[in-house]
């Protein structure tokens, strides 16, 4: 009786369904979900094109040291060289002399850590709040409502350069400042999902069992409520490699690295003359960008079946 009881929670679950003995059953329907879901996405060109061209962006900073080992900072010709003007520099030099495709090269690394890292601690805490608000409901639902509305009333871009002036600007502190202000979309979203989740049969099945809330918040809920955080996590990378952009083009990046934001504001002064200081690294952060909605939505459409029958 013990063991069907616990086959039947697994298959409440949407996780592997498990036979008597123990063993994961490699025909459950989880399997079957997320082999639909791959397959979803290896057949959506849009999406494999922005995958493929995140990917490159990905590789390219992770091997920027061996690309380009010296400091991107270092100043090496003289200043105004226009691309393929000197073989050496096959992005030209800006105001300093300094390499733009050097400049460029570790850039990537910069934009692309603080989103990743912001977007991690945006998520970890819409996870926390959404999913203590959307489970118990009452008065800690009422109480972290109350939380999340506080922030959303407060501008955002503002709040970020409010918390960075305030401190040292350092990458830490501005994927920091981007990841405590952004936190609020997950966690309305994650709200709504363990609402709509917590009265299912599977749950109830876990109850009966005797789990604990943390076993069940972890255990049952969480992984059938992660799909649509997943898809909007790729959103937000991209919001916040344009909200480092933006704080380095004002001057409040870090000042020891070279982000695509710093050589826009670098060269704004010199946009009618050598445009192409602002043009080459606004490229990049569009590229990204672009390539990072397109995954969102490929995801979208890979983990949301409504939005496929849409289609």
């Amino acid at each position: 009786m013990g063991a069907s009881l616990e086959q039947e929670t697994e298959l409440l679950r949407g996780h592997e369904p498990r036979n008597a003995g123990g063993s994961v059953d490699p025909g459950g329907e989880s399997s079957a979900q997320r082999n639909r879901a791959l397959r979803s996405i290896l057949v959506n060109p849009t999406a494999m094109f922005g995958l493929v061209v995140l990917g490159l962006i990905v590789l390219i900073a992770i091997l920027a040291p061996w690309i380009y080992p010296n400091d991107p900072l270092d100043m090496v010709a003289r200043p105004f060289l226009w691309p393929g003007q000197d073989p050496r520099f096959p992005l030209g030099t800006d105001a300093l002399g300094r390499d733009v495709a050097a400049a460029l090269v570790h850039g990537s690394r910069v934009s692309l850590l603080v989103g990743f890292a912001a977007t991690l601690v945006s998520v970890f805490l819409g996870l926390v709040v959404g999913a203590a608000s959307g489970y118990y409901g009452g008065r800690v639902d009422a109480m972290l409502g109350r939380l999340v509305e506080l922030f959303q009333t407060m501008p955002s871009f503002v709040l970020i350069l409010v918390l960075v002036a305030i401190t040292e600007p350092s990458i830490a502190v501005i994927a920091l400042a981007i990841g405590l202000v952004s936190w609020t979309t997950v966690a309305r979203l994650v709200r709504t999902e363990f609402r709509a989740l917590r009265e299912r049969e599977f749950v109830s099945a876990a109850r009966s069992l005797g789990y604990g809330d943390f076993r069940i918040v972890v255990r049952q809920i969480l992984p059938n409520a992660l799909p649509p955080v997943i898809v909007t996590s790729s959103i937000m990378v991209a919001s916040a490699i344009l909200s480092e952009s933006s704080l380095s083009f004002l001057g409040l990046g870090d000042p020891n690295y070279m982000s695509w934001g710093a050589m826009i504001g670098a060269g704004r002064e010199m946009l009618r003359t050598e445009w192409f200081l602002v043009a080459i690294p606004g490229a990049a952060i569009a590229i990204t960008v672009l390539s990072l909605n397109l995954v969102g939505d490929g995801l979208n459409d890979a983990l949301n079946p409504r939005a496929r029958r849409r289609r």
